[in-house]
Protein backbone atom coordinates (compact mmCIF):
# COMPACT_ATOMS: atom_id res chain seq x y z
CA UNK A 1 0.00 0.00 0.00
CA UNK A 2 1.34 3.44 -0.92
CA UNK A 3 2.02 5.91 1.86
CA UNK A 4 0.03 9.12 1.62
CA UNK A 5 2.42 12.07 1.16
CA UNK A 6 2.62 14.79 3.80
CA UNK A 7 1.36 18.24 2.80
CA UNK A 8 4.95 19.46 2.32
CA UNK A 9 5.86 16.43 0.18
CA UNK A 10 2.70 16.87 -1.90
CA UNK A 11 3.34 20.54 -2.70
CA UNK A 12 7.09 20.04 -3.21
CA UNK A 13 6.25 17.34 -5.77
CA UNK A 14 3.97 19.83 -7.53
CA UNK A 15 6.76 22.47 -7.49
CA UNK A 16 9.02 19.92 -9.18
CA UNK A 17 6.41 19.30 -11.88
CA UNK A 18 6.00 23.06 -12.41
CA UNK A 19 9.80 23.33 -12.83
CA UNK A 20 9.62 21.04 -15.88
CA UNK A 21 8.12 24.00 -17.82
CA UNK A 22 11.25 26.11 -17.23
CA UNK A 23 13.12 27.41 -20.28
CA UNK A 24 16.30 28.27 -18.36
CA UNK A 25 19.52 26.55 -19.41
CA UNK A 26 21.02 26.64 -15.90
CA UNK A 27 18.33 25.75 -13.38
CA UNK A 28 14.78 24.51 -13.73
CA UNK A 29 12.94 26.19 -10.87
CA UNK A 30 9.30 25.75 -9.92
CA UNK A 31 7.23 27.63 -7.35
CA UNK A 32 3.78 27.00 -5.88
CA UNK A 33 1.97 29.45 -3.60
CA UNK A 34 -0.46 27.72 -1.25
CA UNK A 35 -2.95 28.87 1.36
CA UNK A 36 -5.22 26.65 3.44
CA UNK A 37 -3.88 23.59 1.55
CA UNK A 38 -5.06 25.08 -1.77
CA UNK A 39 -2.89 26.11 -4.71
CA UNK A 40 -3.27 29.82 -5.44
CA UNK A 41 -0.64 30.25 -8.18
CA UNK A 42 2.38 28.61 -9.74
CA UNK A 43 5.43 29.92 -11.57
CA UNK A 44 8.55 28.69 -13.31
CA UNK A 45 11.63 30.52 -14.50
CA UNK A 46 11.92 31.69 -18.09
CA UNK A 47 11.86 34.67 -20.43
CA UNK A 48 9.02 37.19 -20.19
CA UNK A 49 5.95 36.40 -22.30
CA UNK A 50 6.55 36.91 -25.99
CA UNK A 51 10.34 37.15 -25.73
CA UNK A 52 12.76 34.49 -27.00
CA UNK A 53 13.65 31.74 -24.55
CA UNK A 54 17.19 30.93 -23.46
CA UNK A 55 16.56 27.41 -24.76
CA UNK A 56 16.27 28.96 -28.23
CA UNK A 57 18.88 31.76 -28.23
CA UNK A 58 21.33 30.89 -25.45
CA UNK A 59 22.09 32.14 -21.96
CA UNK A 60 23.57 35.60 -21.27
CA UNK A 61 24.92 34.40 -17.94
CA UNK A 62 26.67 31.39 -19.43
CA UNK A 63 28.19 33.39 -22.29
CA UNK A 64 29.54 35.94 -19.77
CA UNK A 65 30.71 33.30 -17.22
CA UNK A 66 28.58 34.80 -14.44
CA UNK A 67 28.41 32.51 -11.37
CA UNK A 68 25.14 31.56 -9.69
CA UNK A 69 23.97 34.08 -7.13
CA UNK A 70 25.85 37.02 -8.71
CA UNK A 71 24.70 39.81 -11.04
CA UNK A 72 21.15 38.49 -11.26
CA UNK A 73 20.11 41.50 -13.32
CA UNK A 74 22.12 40.07 -16.23
CA UNK A 75 19.52 37.49 -17.17
CA UNK A 76 16.61 37.51 -19.57
CA UNK A 77 14.61 35.19 -17.32
CA UNK A 78 11.96 35.97 -14.75
CA UNK A 79 12.35 33.88 -11.60
CA UNK A 80 9.75 31.25 -10.68
CA UNK A 81 8.82 33.08 -7.47
CA UNK A 82 8.37 36.34 -9.39
CA UNK A 83 6.14 34.62 -11.94
CA UNK A 84 4.00 33.12 -9.16
CA UNK A 85 3.55 36.59 -7.60
CA UNK A 86 2.81 38.11 -11.03
CA UNK A 87 0.15 35.46 -11.72
CA UNK A 88 -1.54 36.35 -8.43
CA UNK A 89 -1.54 40.04 -9.39
CA UNK A 90 -2.85 39.36 -12.91
CA UNK A 91 -5.74 37.30 -11.60
CA UNK A 92 -6.55 39.32 -8.47
CA UNK A 93 -5.58 36.60 -6.01
CA UNK A 94 -4.40 37.58 -2.54
CA UNK A 95 -1.33 35.62 -1.47
CA UNK A 96 -1.07 37.32 1.92
CA UNK A 97 -0.24 34.84 4.72
CA UNK A 98 0.41 32.03 2.20
CA UNK A 99 3.23 29.49 1.92
CA UNK A 100 5.68 29.34 -0.98
CA UNK A 101 6.94 25.90 -2.01
CA UNK A 102 9.95 26.28 -4.28
CA UNK A 103 12.47 23.88 -5.75
CA UNK A 104 15.28 26.34 -4.93
CA UNK A 105 15.96 28.83 -2.14
CA UNK A 106 14.78 32.27 -3.29
CA UNK A 107 17.41 34.88 -4.20
CA UNK A 108 17.50 38.15 -2.25
CA UNK A 109 15.45 40.04 -4.87
CA UNK A 110 12.69 37.40 -4.80
CA UNK A 111 12.94 37.31 -1.00
CA UNK A 112 12.19 41.02 -0.79
CA UNK A 113 9.21 40.59 -3.11
CA UNK A 114 7.90 37.65 -1.08
CA UNK A 115 8.24 39.62 2.15
CA UNK A 116 6.28 42.53 0.68
CA UNK A 117 3.64 40.09 -0.64
CA UNK A 118 3.24 38.90 3.00
CA UNK A 119 4.30 35.31 2.34
CA UNK A 120 4.60 33.82 5.84
CA UNK A 121 6.36 30.51 5.16
CA UNK A 122 8.88 29.34 2.56
CA UNK A 123 9.80 25.70 1.92
CA UNK A 124 12.60 24.93 -0.56
CA UNK A 125 14.77 21.95 -1.53
CA UNK A 126 17.98 23.28 -3.06
CA UNK A 127 20.14 25.99 -1.45
CA UNK A 128 21.10 29.05 -3.50
CA UNK A 129 24.37 30.98 -3.04
CA UNK A 130 22.79 34.24 -1.86
CA UNK A 131 23.70 34.97 1.76
CA UNK A 132 21.35 37.94 2.14
CA UNK A 133 18.18 35.98 1.34
CA UNK A 134 17.92 33.97 4.56
CA UNK A 135 18.88 37.02 6.61
CA UNK A 136 16.06 39.07 5.08
CA UNK A 137 13.55 36.30 5.77
CA UNK A 138 14.77 36.04 9.37
CA UNK A 139 14.57 39.80 9.91
CA UNK A 140 11.01 39.83 8.51
CA UNK A 141 9.85 36.91 10.65
CA UNK A 142 9.16 34.63 7.68
CA UNK A 143 9.43 30.93 8.52
CA UNK A 144 11.93 29.24 6.17
CA UNK A 145 12.53 25.52 5.95
CA UNK A 146 14.85 23.51 3.76
CA UNK A 147 12.79 20.50 2.69
CA UNK A 148 14.74 17.33 3.44
CA UNK A 149 12.07 14.80 2.63
CA UNK A 150 11.69 12.70 -0.46
CA UNK A 151 10.03 13.81 -3.66
CA UNK A 152 8.82 11.39 -6.27
CA UNK A 153 10.13 13.49 -9.17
Amino acid sequence: MNKRPSIDEYFMNIANIVATRSTCLRNHVGAVIVKDKRILTTGYNGAPSGLPHCLDIGCLRNSNNIPSGKNQEICRGVHAEQNAIIQAALHGISISDATLYCTHQPCSLCTKMLINAHIRRVVYSIPYPDEMSLGYFNDAGVSVEMYKGETTL
